[in-house]
């Protein structure tokens, strides 16, 4: 296995270790609160934001510093004479271009310039807005999620828990930005429920990949929301999932992709907020399949491709298993935490 390629995604290079975290707030204009800096997990990481520079730009990438300032990807190239090995406006062209690409975006963050713009100034969207395929999405990962829908599940013919995890797909029209608002239609659903996961991110083709080099796959990781429509899911489709999970704008993703070695998984938390109120809060060591595990299955007799993204399951707390049951309506903040990594907020409208 390319075992240089998981040291650089893992090392990232200790030029940008001190200053790609980034603050969390809004990007856009709507419902913009100052960005809260925290600090990676891991020992070295970027932090890649897709951005907009102001209304009517073209979108290009960034690295995010600790003290919440973009580098220009492309503008930073451009002024420094560095020739890039990958499209700097696709976080999937970066994903693919693998330790090359990486030891470029370290040449760009050691050698940056000093007109640098705060995040707070710029437009953030969905680190990869048009996906190559549907998202990968991993069910019932958490035991306790698992319990708490038993009595409302449409399907009872799931009694006991799966020996492998359960995957399921949302479209590609379901990808939304991390701070833009998720649509809300009460004439098809009024049951729009949370579901705060960690995403992960492919860095190469891989397929019938094992558990043991599952890592080495890894291109990095971005907080995602599995925003999902129960009484369509429920009801309307009889406990068929991809309809219900799979509503224009239903997924929203970001703030940016933290490279691999940003990220130990083993400090990571899942969190879920509504108007402030904490619903999810659950770590990745309670997982019960693995990302290692996950990408095993996923890939068995299916290649998957940079650029893929998968979901790997919602903690406890969602709204369908409490009692009584709690749905999002319009004007709700809905915001998805992954620590180490960064915060999403998104209006339901």
């Amino acid at each position: 296995m390319d075992t240089n390629r998981r040291d650089m995604l893992k090392l990232g290079t200790s030029a940008a270790i001190g200053g790609l975290l980034m603050p969390a707030g809004a990007a856009s204009a709507q419902d913009r609160q100052p960005i809260v800096v925290e600090p990676m997990t891991g020992k070295a990481g970027f932090r890649i934001a897709n951005y907009l520079p102001k209304m009517g730009a073209t979108s290009r990438l960034g690295l995010v510093t600790n003290d919440g300032l973009v580098v220009d990807i492309p503008a930073e190239a451009a002024r420094q004479k560095v020739q890039l090995s990958f499209d700097p406006t696709s976080t999937i062209s970066l994903a693919a271009s693998g330790n090359r690409g990486l030891l470029e975006l370290a040449t760009l963050f050691k050698n940056r310039g000093s007109n640098l713009v705060n995040v707070n100034q710029v437009i953030l969207l969905s680190p990869i807005p048009k996906p190559q395929s549907n998202i990968y999405c991993v069910g019932w990962n958490y035991l306790d999620h698992f319990d708490e829908g038993k009595k409302n599940r449409a399907d009872s013919a799931v009694k006991e828990y799966p020996k492998v995890p359960v995957l399921f797909t949302k479209g590609t029209q379901t990808m939304n930005g991390p701070f833009d608002s998720i649509p809300y239609d009460g004439g098809y659903s009024t049951q729009i429920d949370w579901e705060a996961e960690l995403a992960v991110i492919i860095g190469k083709k891989g397929k019938n990949i094992s558990e043991e080099s599952a890592m080495d796959y890894v291109f990095g990781y971005s907080a995602y929301n599995d925003t999902t429509a129960r009484d369509v899911q429920q009801k309307r489709h009889s406990g068929q999932w991809f309809k219900g999970k799979s509503l224009d704008g239903h997924g929203p993703m970001g703030p940016w992709v933290v490279t691999a070695g940003g990220v130990d998984l083993d400090d990571t938390r899942i969190i879920c907020r509504v108007n402030g109120v904490e619903k999810q809060n659950a770590s990745y060591k309670q997982m019960f399949f693995k990302i290692p595990v996950i990408i095993s299955e996923l890939s068995r007799s299916l290649t998957l491709l940079p650029g893929d993204i998968i979901a790997t399951g919602t903690p406890s707390g969602v709204g369908f298993g409490r009692t009584p049951q709690e749905f999002l309506k319009p004007g709700d903040m809905m915001e998805t935490q992954i620590t180490g990594v960064g915060i999403i907020r998104n209006k339901i409208a």
